[in-house]
């Protein structure tokens, strides 16, 4: 079916199959490299939410899906992830139409995601449950079970990278799904799970329903039948959503804000340190939570990174990111766009702050229907400042000088968020040292970005709670039950000699 604007209409995904939703209305998803209408989705109401829950419940407690032996499960995990790889063409082209992220930055990012299902297929096989030593003549084991229905509302700078983060270890544990896409790029997320169910996996085990944060996501946070909720996105949607959820008292994984603090050490080589500072700061146009959007730089080298970044920023190619030779795209909606261009005027307001690169929209006549910043650099900027501490989430950047360690570790700490941190350096022993220090749940040293399978994803602070990635992501998906046996068959009778008890607990 198509609109009256020519494009596709998209319904739910509910119980292994596209359903309407309740409420009839659509909602326009743009190009925003071109302001052009890409598609319409279903708005789902609370209705279609507790449909699309009460589908996964089933498909939870169904002999299918829960009577499968962990083996049977990671084979089809598997199989899962072949299919996702036979489909990269393909899901390279959506996304990149969708979210405006480059052609090449799309491939790159999106062809490690089978892995993120194989790595889980692992666990499901390799999972063991304990046998603890405990005092006295007894047995004591535990039994793990899968939580039951977990929730995901993902946003719209990686669309599937993030879901997958929790698509995988949900699916791979015996848990069951439904997933609030955001409604900027939810079509990648459609268009999976139509995929996975025509590979074998159980109808309800991987719902969609699209719609708005504050109606569809709402609804679905607060839903009583799920035993978990996982959100991605800003700081105060994690409070919302965060209080809704607990208000069942569901567990939570959530990935919130980020403002990365990159400490650049005076015996870092300068070139490369720009370098990976355009890497950390532009790729995915900065919409990144962990962005290295605060390049904190020792006072000897300051002078010459701020003038190197400031070129750096200058080649960048801007332009439709379906050209393979583009290096930046579009922001994701004009909306986001004004966000970015109000940072700087707010940065240009900020008493010594100084705009070297960057701060408007290309002057390119072919590219005005989109929604596009340039690469931006601040420096000068001091730790009191707006753009120093908040948020911009677009191709945004400052730059701060520091003398001693401590005082450029006291800068990186100095932020409510505390998700990422980078360290540039050659001294092997400050490189432990300060990583040690840096209050945030992830460090790379003389790096940046890097995300594996099985390495713990997560923040501290306002950053958010919990963990996506390795063990710790799996092992979140079960409730464990301690079974306590005693081994001994004398005669027990607490009340006819109290005195004479050993122990009570």
């Amino acid at each position: 079916m198509a609109s009256s604007k020519e494009a596709p209409v998209h319904g739910l995904f509910i119980d292994g199959r596209e359903v309407a939703a309740g409420g009839g209305e659509l909602l326009d998803v743009i190009n925003p490299a071109t302001g052009e209408l890409l598609a319409q989705i279903s708005h789902g109401d609370d209705d279609d939410v507790d449909r699309a829950v009460r589908s996964s419940q089933a498909a939870f407690h169904s002999p299918e899906w829960a009577g499968m032996s962990n083996r049977t499960r990671a084979r089809l995990i598997n199989k899962l992830a072949d299919v996702f790889e036979a489909h990269l063409d393909e899901m390279f082209q959506l996304e990149t139409a969708n979210n405006g992220r480059s052609l090449n930055e799309t491939r790159a990012q999106i062809s490690r995601l089978p892995d993120f299902f194989r790595y889980n297929a692992g666990l499901a096989i390799a999972r063991r449950d304990s046998v603890i030593p405990v005092d006295g003549n007894y047995l004591n084991y535990t039994i793990r079970t899968p939580i039951g229905v977990v929730g995901n509302s993902t946003p719209f700078n990686h669309p599937l990278m993030i879901m997958v983060k929790s698509l995988a270890p949900t699916l791979a544990s015996g848990c069951t799904t439904v997933v609030k896409p955001s409604e900027y790029t939810p079509l990648t997320t459609l268009r999976l799970a139509q995929l996975f169910v025509d590979a074998g996996l159980p109808a309800g085990c991987f719902n969609v329903v699209t719609g708005l944060g504050p109606t569809t996501g709402k609804a679905l946070a607060q839903h009583p039948g799920l035993a978990k909720w996982v959100l991605t996105g800003g700081t105060e949607a994690g409070r919302i959503t965060g209080a809704l959820a607990g208000g069942n008292f569901a567990h939570q994984t959530l990935e919130l804000g980020g403002k990365t603090p990159v400490l650049v050490f005076d015996d870092f080589d300068v070139e490369q340190a720009v370098n990976y500072a355009a890497f950390g700061a532009f790729i995915g146009a900065g919409q990144t939570c962990i962005c290295g959007s605060r390049q904190i730089v020792q006072e000897k080298i300051y002078d010459e990174f701020v003038e190197r970044l400031a070129a750096k920023a200058k080649t960048i190619r801007i332009g439709n990111p379906a050209d393979p030779s583009v290096q930046l795209g579009p922001v994701v909606s004009a909306r986001q766009q004004q966000r970015v261009l109000n940072y700087v005027r707010i940065g240009l307001e900020e008493d010594g702050a100084r705009l070297v690169a960057g701060g408007k929209v290309p002057g390119d006549p072919t590219l005005k229907n989109g929604f596009f910043v340039e690469p931006t650099v601040f420096a000068d900027v001091t730790p009191r400042m707006r753009i120093f501490q908040e948020e911009v989430f677009g191709p945004f950047v400052s730059v701060t000088k520091f003398g001693t360690e401590e005082e450029g570790l006291a800068l990186a700490n100095d932020s409510p968020f505390g998700l990422a941190g980078a360290i540039r350096t050659r001294d092997v022993t400050r490189a432990h040292r300060v990583a040690a220090r840096l209050k945030c749940g992830i460090v790379w040293v003389n790096d940046h970005h890097r995300l594996d399978p099985a390495s713990p994803w997560g923040g501290v602070k306002d950053s958010g709670v919990g963990r996506e990635c390795g063990t710790e992501s799996f092992d979140q998906h079960f409730e464990t039950k301690s079974v306590m046996v005693r081994l001994d068959d004398a005669p027990f009778d607490w009340y006819k000699d109290t005195a004479k008890q050993a122990r009570l607990n």
